[in-house]
């Protein structure tokens, strides 16, 4: 044969149709070991060429469909009803793909900032939970932190089999809320973790969906006002660079430590704070997948907007649910932990006002849940270490609401309504029993964390006792027409207040006085 017919050969070679061909590829959270929400119509997608067929078969069911001109393409599956597996899930395309040990189960997305993000090994009892979590049929995937404004279809992770070997990076939070669940069902369990330390809230939301509502106008056109001034805050950082650079090789030559260096602007761009970074980067390649619920541990970084966070939280809930397709899965959420120093005397507080904001939003939405911790936090650490209880509370709510499990109380008592009389005021409360020994006051007899104002919305610790009837009177000694009582009200309070079934109070206020963080934005 001639150089030049080999030649032709090998160019007709190079452009055969099939060697341009792509590989059918999925979203990474379809592998081995997956957990598929069992019940409903689980969504499978990824990418090949245009036009390419595809199926999807698993457990005796097999689905087709062919990719749209973008290259995409999804295939929803019948129902699966029963628990357990392993299955194989095969994909066919131009190629196949397998995936293995396939369990049909419990999905919850574990979702929030640090302390949802806070790993196993550095809870409380790490050594004992990593020891034990030898448990095959709970598995664990992580997302990646990744803040961009371009919406992601597809992130770096794998699922993982609990094992000791790998349970200790996982949050501690999903961890023992999955474990809880598959110890009292009996059944796999999924976990999708995506939290993001020290994200805010607004970053989780589509930042169209923010802009098309005034209310988080002021929110928006300061990051607009940001992003518009960070060609000059690089100009800024340049100069800052070479004084730092000179200054540490100074340090270095008198070996001293050196300064700190400074920080880059473009990290806000990229961070965890601006409106969509979080959505487009972590959560947009998981919406969709099937799952029961969410867990949700946020506020922190919101708190000083609390009044703000009141309209801001239901919105991202609203947001999601539209979004996932899977009607009003059910939310629960972590009310902030108490933090900070305690303070002898009532103050105005940022993490009260937040905390009554993640309260309200259980009036505004159905299907929502609030695990009250008020107990269980540290003065020193906004990272308590007690996460087994935290996940308790949360699983209480999962099992009693979602999984309709009898005789598990779930709800921590809430502040129901007053009643002045005389120079005393009564409250009663929900999810309370109405009998005095539906409380149990810890540590003393005596109802502790109440204070108490009249007009002039000055507030003085009050004392209090409970009824018979299981409502609580308050008064003050110096008070004698009282129009107001707070209950928890600072950010770290002293207060003892527990339902006969060891759920907390909820932090309370009565009034409705000017919030110090009203207008912040």
């Amino acid at each position: 044969m001639s150089l030049r017919c080999i030649a032709s050969f090998s160019l007709l070679f190079l452009l055969t149709p099939t060697t341009l061909l792509a590989n059918v590829s999925l979203n990474n959270l379809f592998g081995d070991h997956m957990v598929l929400q069992q019940g409903i119509q689980n969504k499978i997608w990824g990418k090949a060429d245009p036009g390419e067929k595809i199926s999807v078969s698993i457990a005796g069911q097999s689905h087709a469909t062919v990719a749209e001109k973008d290259g995409s393409w999804s295939v929803q599956l019948d129902a699966i009803v029963e628990y357990g597996g392993p299955h194989t899930l095969t994909v066919e395309g131009n190629n196949t793909q397998t995936f293995e040990d396939v369990l049909i189960g419990e999905v919850w997305v574990c979702s929030g900032q640090s302390n949802m993000q806070w790993p196993v090994r550095q809870a409380t009892d790490a050594d004992l939970a990593i020891a034990t979590a030898d448990v095959g049929q709970i598995r664990l995937i992580s997302v990646p932190q990744v803040g961009t404004q371009e919406p992601q279809w597809n992130f770096k992770g794998e699922w993982a089999v609990c094992s000791p070997e790998n349970v200790g990076d996982f949050s501690a939070v999903g961890f023992f809320f999955g474990r809880q669940l598959h110890q009292t069902l009996h059944v796999p369990v999924g976990l999708i973790d995506n939290a993001w330390g020290g994200s805010a809230c607004e970053a989780w939301i589509d930042r169209d969906l923010l802009s098309s509502d005034d209310r988080f106008k002021p929110l928006l056109d300061r990051w607009v006002k940001t992003e518009s001034e960070m060609p000059e805050a690089l100009k800024v950082y340049d100069k800052r660079m070479s004084i730092w650079k000179q200054a540490a090789e100074k340090a270095k030559a008198e070996k001293k430590s050196p300064p700190r260096r400074p920080r880059h602007p473009d990290l806000l761009l990229t961070g965890n704070s601006r409106p969509g970074n979080i959505y487009c980067g972590v959560l947009a390649p998981t919406i969709g997948y099937g799952m029961k619920g969410t867990i949700w541990y946020q506020g922190e970084s919101n708190a000083s907007r609390a009044v703000q966070y009141r309209e801001l939280f239901p919105f991202m809930i609203d947001s999601w649910r539209n979004e996932w397709g899977l009607g009003d899965f059910p939310f629960y959420w972590v009310q902030l932990a108490d933090f900070r120093d305690e303070k002898p005397e009532p103050a105005e507080s940022e993490w009260a006002e937040l905390r009554e904001a993640q309260t309200m939003t259980l009036k505004k939405l159905d299907n929502t849940g609030e695990a009250v911790i008020i107990d269980l936090g540290e003065g020193k650490d906004i990272h308590p270490r007690n996460k087994v209880d935290v996940a308790k509370r949360l699983a209480r709510l999962a099992l009693a609401e979602t999984y309709n499990i009898p005789g598990i109380p779930c709800r921590s008592p809430q502040f129901q309504s007053m009643q002045q009389n005389g120079n005393r005021l009564t409250l009663a409360f929900a999810h309370v029993e109405q009998k005095a020994s539906g409380w149990r006051p810890f540590d003393v007899r005596e109802p502790v964390g109440f204070t108490i104002a009249d007009s002039s919305k000055t507030f003085v610790d009050a004392q209090a006792r409970i009824l018979a009837d299981g409502r609580i009177e308050v008064w003050g000694e110096t008070v004698s027409n009282p129009v107001a009582v707070r209950y928890a009200w600072a950010d770290n309070p002293v207060c003892n207040m527990y339902s006969a079934a060891g759920l907390p109070l909820t932090p309370f206020r009565t009034d409705d006085f000017p919030s110090i963080t009203a207008g912040r934005n």
